[in-house]
């Protein structure tokens, strides 16, 4: 700070010495010399107008401004204060003119020449800035052809010009809006749509596309990307929509295009005002908070300006690495680290005691289809004993929203995990029944995330990274996959609409073929799928289904006031045999018995298709 001294009192000088000569300058251009009849009003000016001029410079602070990044919002500060030193001149005029004859026209035209003068000086600085960071290019640098000339890239333009040291230089942009063909922003021309991108490319001699569409959906940017590899260059992207929370984009932020990139759908229109509703100033606490959903609930949880968030999970690695990435990014958010486990009930209503959580959002539990199979004891002690402990202290404590996350495996479940899930959403479903005014219990349902624990995408990159082979169930087998941004950010929205008891379905779009998931991957890593890479079919796992659903043939759904969430309806709970139920599977359960706990589930889930063999 002390190092910065010279350099704000330097540009408060010249604002003020500036600032200063706008006047008598006014004077000379509204006469052609003012001196014989208007010195002494010039001088008197200066000295009584100079104070109005320095404390307004210090109070809005034009002194800290940068020069070199000067934008929209800076240029406005200074109108403000110009405007408000000319209304100071132009009533000292008023009450003064017995004593000094100043033609009213001078405040007006001294604030236009102050505007000129200060504005200037800021752009001049930056246009130097950015002609000498053109001179700083390394000679390695990289000519970069930007596909999207809207905001995003734009912005990204303007960052690689003001960080030669990147070693990017960007040196065009395509855009498919035709309005926009032939003209030139940030002072680079567009070359056309996308796909005039292979002659763009030999056109600009540019060594790498850059794709700055955050909300581009997927079919967008394979187009983008098979245009590139046809043209032999290098493809990055900029993150989602879902990605880019803040609404900046940095050169840090470039990356590979990814899988994820591929399957982009149009992004979802939140209503911030809703979520803000019932998470401002609100203790959250989140369950599960290490794994994939639960710390990206928490980081989108964080923008909403909670009072506190309780961070819960069995993991402490993972909330540990949690616990670095908030201090680096939201070092505002107050936040609690709790390693338990949510089976243990004493645990639990120690933490619903001391931190008296407002919001629960039940991310733990087991997903791993085929483990599950082989461990079912554990699916029912977790899954269900740990949703029946929390929705149980929830009534207990007075929670107003408890958002459960569920899952698609859920629907006609095949496997123990899918089954355990079900019944997860019947407690939740129970506790609604007996929730007081003012508390709502849902669950959210929906598919495969991508790059979560335990998904095939980081398997996959594993084979890849080995050389293969890439092990896909069968070649017709199907998932519905969202990325796990928008499946938090959606979760979010769903507790908003609070509809007791509800269920809700998020859109997951059109399912995807797993064995076209995988070929994408192989040539995304820069390979051919079976050629460099061979692909093999391993055959279904045990509780794995080939096409997953979201609703049973009994529910169907009905619309939210949210155009990505659906509400299923409900089926009936077997509201008088529950409790006897739910009993006969933790007792099964403690006999680790799988027959017994299979035939237990039977019981409880009509549709469940579990083999009791």
């Amino acid at each position: 700070m002390v190092l910065d001294m010279p350099r704000i009192v330097i540009k408060y000088v010249i604002d003020l010495l500036l600032w200063t000569l706008a006047t008598p300058l006014a004077f000379w251009l509204r006469f052609d010399d003012p001196r014989p009849r208007y010195a002494e009003e010039i001088l008197a000016l200066a000295l009584i107008d100079l104070p109005v001029k320095a404390g307004i410079a210090y109070f809005l602070s034009f002194h800290r401004q940068s020069w070199h990044r000067i934008g929209v919002r800076d240029l406005w500060t200074l109108v403000q204060g110009i405007l408000l030193e000319t209304f100071v001149l132009a009533s000292l005029a008023f009450f003064l003119r017995s004593y000094l004859e100043i033609p009213r026209s001078i405040p007006l035209i001294g604030g236009m020449l102050a505007l000129l003068a200060l504005g200037g000086a800021r752009l001049l600085a930056r246009a130097f800035h950015e002609y000498e960071g053109r001179r700083a290019v390394r000679d390695d640098a990289r000519r970069v052809l930007v596909v999207g000339a809207g905001e995003a890239g734009t912005m990204i333009v303007r960052e690689m010009l003001r960080h030669p040291e990147a070693g990017l230089v960007p040196v065009g942009f395509l855009d498919d809006d035709p309005s926009k063909w032939r003209q030139r922003f940030v002072g680079l021309p567009v070359f056309g749509g996308i796909e005039d991108l292979p002659r763009a490319v030999r056109q600009a001699r540019a060594d790498e596309v850059l794709i700055a569409i955050p909300s581009a959906p997927g079919h967008v940017v394979r187009r983008v990307v098979e245009l590139a590899r046809e043209g032999g260059v290098r493809h990055r992207i900029i993150p989602g929509i879902y990605e880019i929370l803040s609404g900046k984009v940095s050169i840090s932020q470039i990356r590979e295009v990814d899988v994820e990139d591929l399957l982009r759908r149009e992004p979802a229109r939140l209503n911030l005002e809703e979520i803000a509703g019932y998470l401002e100033g609100r203790v959250v606490l989140v369950t599960g908070a290490g794994g994939s959903i639960g710390s990206e609930i928490v980081r989108q949880v964080a923008r909403f300006r909670p009072e506190r968030v309780i961070l819960l999970g069995r993991g402490e690695n993972s909330l540990y690495q949690l616990e670095r990435e908030l201090e680096r990014t939201w070092p505002e958010l107050n936040w609690s680290t709790v390693v338990a486990d949510v089976r243990d009930c004493r645990k639990m209503e120690y933490v619903f005691a001391l931190y008296r959580p407002k919001v629960v959002f039940h991310a733990a539990a087991h997903k791993h289809v085929p483990m599950m199979e082989l461990n079912p004891d554990e699916a029912v002690f977790n899954n269900v004993g740990g949703t029946k402990n929390l929705v149980e202290l929830a009534l207990q404590y007075g929670v107003e929203r408890f958002v459960n996350i569920s899952t698609d495996k859920a629907v006609n479940p095949t496997s123990v995990m899918g089954a355990s899930k079900r019944v997860a959403e019947y407690l939740v479903e129970w506790a609604a029944r007996r929730a007081k005014p003012g508390q709502v219990f849902v669950s959210v349902r929906f598919g495969n995330v991508l790059g979560s624990r335990g998904s095939v995408v980081p398997l996959f990159k594993e084979q890849i990274r080995s050389g293969g082979p890439v092990t896909v169930t069968h070649p017709e087998m199907t998932r519905y996959f969202m990325t796990i941004p928008e499946a938090a950010q959606l979760v979010l929205q769903a507790g908003g609409l609070g509809q007791n008891g509800a269920v809700y379905v998020l859109d997951m779009g059109e399912p995807v073929r797993i064995l076209d998931l995988a070929r994408d991957l192989i040539r995304l890593s820069g390979f051919e799928p079976g050629v460099d890479v061979p692909i093999e079919f391993t055959g279904l796992r045990s509780g794995e289904k080939m096409y997953e659903e979201l609703l049973t043939a009994e529910e169907g759904t009905e619309v939210s006031k949210h155009e990505k969430i659906f509400i299923a309806h409900k089926t009936g709970l077997p509201q008088q045999e529950l409790e006897s139920l739910l009993n006969k599977l933790f007792e099964a359960a403690k006999s680790r018995d799988p027959v017994e706990i299979r035939q237990a589930f039977e019981k409880l889930i009509p549709t469940y298709l579990g083999s009791c063999s």
